[in-house]
């Protein structure tokens, strides 16, 4: 079973940053390790999209409309995820997801709002 709390979303202006982190309760030993993990969004109307993944490795990806903003990380050894977001955009708005890849887990968290406005 998995529980995954995604965190740190709030309202901020054209070029802030936030810092979003994802914990995950996991009780399978090394589940959280042996995978990629991704940050997830999902706009207003739109479908949710991957923005930001990273593998059990460290190696990392981005869709390019964050390439060079956002930076995702892992901790292991406390099975968390972040995502710093740097230059933020309007067009960033949306609920922010974590979950595992290549195949997300059944249950999602409840996302963290994250809202670019001035």
């Amino acid at each position: 079973q998995v529980q995954l709390v995604e965190s740190g979303g709030g309202l901020v202006q054209p070029g802030g940053s936030l810092r979003l982190s994802c914990a995950a309760s996991i009780t399978i030993l090394n589940i959280f390790n042996n995978n990629g993990m991704g940050w997830y969004r999902q706009a207003p109307g739109k479908e949710r999209e991957l923005v930001a993944s990273i593998t059990s490795g460290g190696s990392t990806n981005y869709i390019d409309s964050v390439k060079g903003r956002f930076t995702i990380s892992r901790d292991n050894a406390k099975n968390t995820v972040d995502l710093q977001m740097n230059s933020l955009k309007p067009e960033d708005t949306g609920v922010y997801y974590c979950n595992k890849l290549p195949l997300p887990w059944a249950d999602w968290g409840q996302g963290t709002q994250v809202t670019v406005s001035s």
